[in-house]
């Protein structure tokens, strides 16, 4: 299938996901549970941009359609058997399909927020703007303000996750809770590592693929949390859910 054109917007990059939707064979079956909430919170996405909840609307679209064309090209890469699938979507992708839809939006979450979402920014923010203090202000209060959107749909993507034993119906308000907080975590720490990964790009193209490289591995990494048993929101509103890129070797 074809990917979204940077130029192009959201209502083009809902169209794609609906398309991949459609498309998925019954064997892959499981992965419409991060495409299907992926796609609804791109959707509110598009609809806040329409109300001007942003100070960069036009920003902020061209960034929301580079985002999702790293996911689609790594969902056709593994729907299409190809071999170059950054690990961390692999691993998700591989995910057993009796685990917990809650997991498997998790593990999407992962790849994409805390290997793709950092990647996404640095396309759509020039090596010169990070020199403009006033720019990377309104950027990243424009990047900060996906929260509040995120926020608005924890409810709503809670309860279309089905049945789950009582204990987690009786957590629910303390899950949704932990789940507004770690996102708005792992979110500061995706802007650090926009940071790093600028840093390693100036340096030169061997030390921007080295660096990336480092973030792909601390992704892969986190899906050993995410895996573990027990009240998996909670803990990560305790421990975290982002990675963080240490200061590079010197």
């Amino acid at each position: 299938m074809a990917l979204v054109a940077a130029d192009e917007g959201v209502g083009v990059v809902l169209e794609q996901m609906r398309a991949r939707l459609d498309a998925l064979p019954p064997a892959l079956a499981k992965r419409k549970v991060f495409l299907s909430t992926y796609r609804r919170t791109t959707a509110a996405v598009g609809t806040a941009i329409d109300e001007g909840r942003f100070e960069d609307p036009v920003w902020v679209e061209r960034w929301d359609v580079v985002f999702a064309e790293l996911y689609l090209h790594a969902h056709d890469g593994y729907v299409d058997g190809g071999s170059a699938v950054p690990r961390p979507w692999r691993l998700a992708f591989e995910a057993p399909d009796d685990l917990p839809d809650l997991r498997h939006v998790l593990l999407g979450i992962n790849a994409h927020v805390n290997y793709d979402l950092p990647q996404a920014l640095l396309a759509v923010i020039d090596e010169t703007d990070f020199g403009d203090a006033a720019l990377m202000q309104r950027r990243r209060a424009d990047h900060e303000r996906i929260d509040g959107v995120l926020a608005g749909r924890v409810a709503a993507e809670d309860q279309l996750l089905g049945a789950r034993p009582f204990v987690d119906r009786l957590l629910t308000p303390l899950n949704r809770a932990g789940t507004r907080r770690f996102l708005r975590e792992a979110r500061r720490k995706v802007w650090h590592n926009t940071y790093e990964l600028h840093a390693a790009r100036v340096a030169g193209p061997s030390t921007y693929d080295a660096r990336l490289a480092e973030l792909e591995v601390l992704s892969a990494a986190k899906i050993a949390d995410l895996l573990e048993p027990g009240q998996v929101l909670l803990r990560l509103a305790v421990a975290g859910f982002g990675v963080t890129l240490p200061p590079p070797a010197r």
